[in-house]
């Protein structure tokens, strides 16, 4: 599956990705927010290993496609769909970007098509975005999306002896209709 939107390209993973993909991985302060030390040395591999091969059937698989700019093909990050409840018609997107990219919009144009994504191609009935509640870039792309702010969660999650609070933003199939008309 790949994807189009003005400026980028949304795609699967392919094997030549692993240098970006392991540059942005290793970064601890892209992994800040996700509640996880950066995967290192073997276990990156892994990591990358699994994002290659990974299905989309039952609750807890993850749909991940690469975010690559148009132009000059850098990959700038990913996003993904979790299927939160294949009953329930329910999914999570989530995003990962490299900082160096940060402030150019792109995340927000790669989650919109995410979002188109997860209700036309996978007929979700809600997709929801799970943030730390301190990650401001994060909660500025799903507000800016029009995602709607359901849940503030405290001190719901804990990292290294941390506590920390979780908001949960959402957005109906309808709803996303309507926004992306306007």
């Amino acid at each position: 599956m790949t994807t189009r939107t003005d400026r980028l390209i949304l795609r699967k993973f392919v094997q030549t990705d692993f240098p970006a993909f392991g540059a942005y991985h290793s970064r601890p302060e892209v992994y800040r927010y996700l509640y996880a030390d950066p995967p290192q040395g073997e276990a990156l591999e892994q990591t990358f290993a699994d994002v290659l091969k990974a299905p989309f059937e039952q609750d807890g698989d993850v749909f991940r496609l690469a975010v690559v700019r148009r132009g000059d093909e850098a990959l700038l990050g990913e996003v993904l769909l979790k299927l939160g409840s294949r009953e329930a018609l329910q999914g999570e997107v989530g995003y990962i970007f490299n900082p160096d990219y940060a402030g150019a919009g792109y995340a927000t144009e790669a989650v919109a098509a995410m979002i188109d994504i997860g209700f036309s191609t996978f007929g979700f009935h809600r997709i929801f975005a799970r943030l730390d509640a301190q990650n401001a870039g994060s909660i500025g792309v799903v507000e800016r999306l029009g995602l709607r702010r359901e849940a503030h969660l405290i001190e719901n999650d804990r990292f290294n002896g941390v506590w920390g609070d979780e908001f949960i933003y959402a957005v109906l199939a309808r709803e996303w209709k309507a926004v992306r008309r306007a």
